[in-house]
This record gives structure tokens, sequence and C-alpha cells, in this order.
């Protein structure tokens, strides 16, 4: 018994020191060496872009002058990794968003909006100060300065009867942004898993015995950068132009022969002449057609993508909506320190007035704002990083070869010759 425990000891010891992981035997060197030199060859298979900072958790954390406005939406194209998922489940967030509530992109958006609303309280109080009369620092109660003027104010029933209506006016209007915004985020999911999705298949069914490695190779990186122009012309077309043509140009060229990164761009509308570029792509590859048409398919989704991208970057939410509820909630806040000035009776002068006024405001016209962010979702989605990723994932997958894993393939079945060769099954007479 002891023998055993001993035993037992040392191929644990030996284990570990030797670095095993979860019991997983270790890659063989030649592997690893096989591995490494194939071309082109990526190592980092995670979407977030780790190479840049600003696109995680916190990512304003590096800024010392933190934007506001336009500016800060290109600091939202969040990319989370397993490390960002861990601080924001934190329990330490809540304190974290509080102490970083000035920094925040969306409260430095309100600025004119809450001063305007503080500005409402303030004049309300030394009104009814100079009307009514005050309490000086002493504490003694002090006559209006100013003999028969009406303190003002309203009763709050008057907002307790509209709060109801007002906030599902705030909330269809996230609610419709953030449907905005998932849909995009769908589209570019779906690009990202058929882009995956066409390669994998054409390199896969390429009939590449009457061709020479050289030519496969060239053929299915072609259909690779094509499948990557698509998707970065898709970007391109949803950007703003002063922020991403010269960016778009630069990586065409750099990428894509030059006639036909030219040919995209001068196209009047790129993302079709990118996907009619695959599609010329596709059908140049030696295989059945049945095989090609279902590569087709996947190039079939892209374009509902892109249809259904611009339908969302052409059609806001009903601008009558979208302007009753800024008025809405306008009108209401600016009255509101007229309904509260009677609640406020225990401060000094009613003055913790003019703070609630202030963070009322900051939360209410915040909801709005999250909404018109999020209405236009383009712009603060991490396109790009997705286009870099789908460019490196395919120019992997390409890089692909029947039995480079070990194991040698078989030779085509009877039955599955109508595939490659078209030969009938029942009768193995050529169509």
């Amino acid at each position: 018994m002891m023998m055993v425990k001993s035993v037992s000891l040392a191929l644990l010891a030996s284990a570990l020191i030797g670095g095993a992981h979860g019991f997983a035997p270790p890659k063989p060197q030649s592997l690893m060496a096989k591995q490494a030199a194939i071309p082109n060859r990526v190592r980092n298979t995670e979407l977030g872009p780790h190479d840049k900072e600003g696109t995680g958790w916190n990512s304003f954390a590096n800024l010392k002058d933190i934007p506001s406005g336009e500016e800060s939406r290109k600091f939202r194209r969040t990319v989370y990794s397993h490390d960002d998922w861990k601080k924001h489940r934190s329990q330490d967030r809540f304190i974290y968003y509080l102490f970083a509530i000035f920094k925040s992109g969306v409260y430095k958006n309100l600025g004119r909006e809450v001063t305007a609303t503080s500005l409402v309280a303030t004049l309300v109080v030394i009104y009814n100060c100079i009307a009514g009369g005050y309490t000086d620092l002493d504490g003694m109660q002090q006559a209006a300065i100013i003999e028969g003027l009406p303190k003002i104010g309203l009763p709050l029933a008057a907002f307790t009867l509209t709060s109801p209506s007002l906030g599902l006016l705030l909330v269809f209007r996230t609610n419709s942004s953030y449907k905005r915004w998932d849909e995009a985020r769908k589209n570019w999911g779906m690009n990202i898993n058929h882009t995956r999705d066409l390669v994998r298949m054409a390199n896969c069914y390429y009939d590449d015995r009457n061709v020479t490695p050289e030519q496969r190779a060239d053929d299915l990186n072609h259909v690779a950068l094509c499948t990557w122009a698509f998707v970065r012309s898709m970007k391109r077309h949803l950007s703003p132009e002063w922020e991403d043509e010269t960016a778009f140009q630069e990586e065409l060229y750099e990428k894509l022969p030059q006639q036909q990164a030219q040919m995209i761009l001068d196209a009047a509308h790129r993302p079709n002449r990118a996907l009619q570029d695959l599609s010329y792509a596709i059908d140049d590859l030696p295989m059945h057609f049945i095989r090609k048409n279902e590569i087709h398919k996947a190039a079939t989704i892209f374009e509902d993508n892109l249809g259904s991208s611009e339908r969302i970057l052409t059609s806001p939410v009903p601008l009558f909506y979208s302007r009753h509820l800024a008025r809405f909630l306008a009108v209401w806040l600016v009255f509101m320190p007229l309904g509260l000035y009677d609640a406020f009776s225990g401060s000094w002068n009613h003055a913790m007035l003019i703070p609630a006024t202030a963070v009322i405001s900051t939360m209410l016209i915040g909801i709005e704002e999250i909404g018109t962010q999020l209405e236009e979702p383009f712009t603060v989605l991490p396109m790009q990083a997705f286009c870099n990723k789908i460019y490196n994932w395919c120019m992997e997958i390409v890089s692909w070869a029947p039995g480079d894993n070990g194991r040698v393939m078989k030779e085509v079945r009877p039955e599955h010759k109508y595939f490659t060769d078209g030969v009938d099954p029942y009768t193995y007479s050529q169509y």
C-alpha cells in the first residue's frame, strides 16, 4: 500500500514539474513547428482588439481630457474580453461608477440642459425669498424684501399625474433605440458567421485534382480577400466619410490588387461592387455547381444584412415621437421646481431644491440621451474590429489544406462522384 502511494505521489510531482495543464498531453514539437510555419497564421482568435487601448470595460480610463458629443462615440465601441466581464460584474462596480460619474460622456452631453433646469430652480428659490421672506445666516426669519409680490408654486399633483406618461414615453424611446442597436449588432454577427462559413466551404469543396497547389492557394486567397472587401466596404458605407474614407482607401490598396481596389472605390455603391467581385470569385472556383450554389447562399445573406443595416441608418425613430418626447421632458423639468418647492421647506430657504433638481434632471434627461445615442448604432459598434478579425480568420482558414492535421483523406465514394465529377451514382456514366 505504501509503495502504491509513493508511486502515485511521484507521478503527480513529475506531472506538475513537467508543466501538465488540465491533464492534457503537450503538443509534439513537430506539430507545433508545422503550425508555426503556416503562412499568415493568426495566433489570437479572440474578437477583442487587444492591441488597442480604450475598447473594453473602461474605455475612458487612459484619457486625461474626456471628450463629449460626437467625439465620445468612438470610445463606446466596446469589445469585451473575459477580464472585462470580470470587472463588469465586480461587487465594487457601484462604488466605481459613482466615483467616475464626472467622467461620464453621457452626463457631459447634458451640461446645458441640467444647467438650465438648475437655474430655474435657483430663480424660484430667490424669487420666493424676495416675495415671501427668508431665513438669514443666524437662523432668524426676515420679512419679504418686496412687499406685495405673490410666492410662486404649482401643486405637486400635476407632476404626479403626468409622470407615468413621461415614463412610458422614455421607456418606449430607449427600447426602440436598443432594438435598433441589437439588430445592427446581429447583422454584423451574421457577417462574421457567414464569412467564416463561406471561406470554409470554398476551402473544403475546392477540387484541386487538375490545378497546381499555387493555383489553389491563389484562388482561395482571392475568395478570402473578396470576402473581407465586402465587409470592409459595408463598414465604410455605414460610417461617416470624414472618419473612415482615408483609412478605407489605404486598406483596399494595401490588401487588394490595384485595379480591383480602384473599381470598388469608383463604384456608386461600393458594397454592391465588392459583393459582385465575391460572386465572380466563387463562380471561378473549380467545383460542382451544387456546391457553388451553397456558397452563393452565404453571399446572399450578406446582401440581406446590408439592406437591413441601410434601413436602420436611413430611417430614424419617427421624428414627431422624438420631438414630442423632448418637448414634454423639457417642459416637465422646467416647471418641476415649482411643484417641489414646498417639499423642501425643511431645508434652509428651500435651497436643497437646487441640487435635487439637478440630480433629477440628469437622471431623466440621461435616459433620453441614451436612447438618442443608441438610435444610430453603427458609429458605436466596433465595426473596424469586426473587419480586422474577419480578415484574419478568413486568411487563416484558407491557409489550411486537406490532410494537414495528419489524417489522410479518403477517396471520393462512388455515390458522391456526382458532386465532384458529375457522375451518375447509379449508372456511373458522365452527365
